[in-house]
């Protein structure tokens, strides 16, 4: 497992806690109880200039020959959302542990984050992102070959959403996008044109879990397939805050994350989850 891992403790002017993150490493021979395992190095270059920089959702496939992450970076620590690029940058990798740069992607702007990867029916690769100057929704770009990519445009409008995360399950493409109210799905038949499961207002994830520190809804979430028609959602949220005094990000409670799981089922079409599977 491949996550942010967050400078919830540091005393720092604005949001410089957010930034400056590195992305840490967990291992687990069973999808459920997880071992850490550090820090990745290697993640910038020297265009960048001096560090520390910002790392953050790491999207990692494997391509038939290597892995590749798609990683959001961001120079330096800033103590502001606003003002400065957010871009996604490719690595490769044989082993999963060292990574080399291969450059920084052309998309719709500079205020893109959150990649998700996938070889889609028509055989071509897809990757689905928030574009944050677009009123934060979800785009897509193509790729023949992984290297050469073409903006196709917004895929989901409509609320503010971030995390897009696109799988396949139960004979049909799914595609999450985290709503800070829990998460809406959408179905496809070939991962291109999207309808949304329930009304505007349905979410999953919206509900706390059984755990006593998954609390609040859950958020940026990632799939693992486990059969034809089930999967493991795993997805953060904040195991000592409720969700109470929202734009309380100053709390240290309001920061610190931990990592759970959700059972997620296809039955007749429609989408079920079901939290509660195991946490991180």
């Amino acid at each position: 497992m491949f996550f942010t891992q967050r400078r919830a403790s540091v005393e720092e002017p604005g949001v410089a806690w957010v930034h400056g993150s590195r992305i840490a490493v967990a291992r687990s021979r069973d999808g459920i109880t997880w071992r850490y395992d550090g820090v990745l190095d290697g993640l910038d270059v020297p265009e960048d200039g001096p560090g520390p920089h910002t790392h953050w959702a790491p999207e990692v496939i494997w391509d038939g020959a290597r892995f590749r992450m798609f990683l959001t970076h961001i120079r330096g620590v800033p103590d502001r959302w606003e003002g400065h690029p957010r871009r996604i940058r490719q690595l490769v990798s044989d082993d999963l542990r060292d990574w080399r740069p291969l450059g920084d992607l052309e998309l719709s702007s500079d205020r893109v984050i959150d990649a998700c990867v996938a070889r889609c029916p028509d055989g071509r690769w897809r990757l689905w992102y928030k574009d944050e100057a677009d009123a934060s929704t979800t785009w897509s770009a193509v790729s023949d070959d992984l290297e050469g990519w073409r903006v196709e445009g917004q895929v989901i409008g409509g609320r503010p959403h971030e995390g897009p995360n696109v799988f396949e399950l139960g004979g049909w493409w799914w595609l999450l996008v985290d709503e800070w109210r829990g998460m809406g799905v959408y179905r496809s038949p070939d991962a291109i044109s999207w309808t949304r499961q329930g009304g505007d207002d349905a979410v999953i994830l919206a509900e706390p879990g059984p755990h006593p520190e998954d609390r609040t809804f859950g958020r940026h979430g990632d799939v693992v397939e486990l059969g034809a028609d089930e999967a493991r959602l795993y997805y953060f949220t904040h195991p000592w805050w409720d969700g109470s005094e929202l734009g309380s990000v100053g709390d240290r409670a309001a920061r610190v994350s931990a990592v759970h799981a959700a059972r997620v089922r296809v039955v007749d079409g429609v989408l079920h989850c079901e939290r509660g599977v195991g946490t991180g």
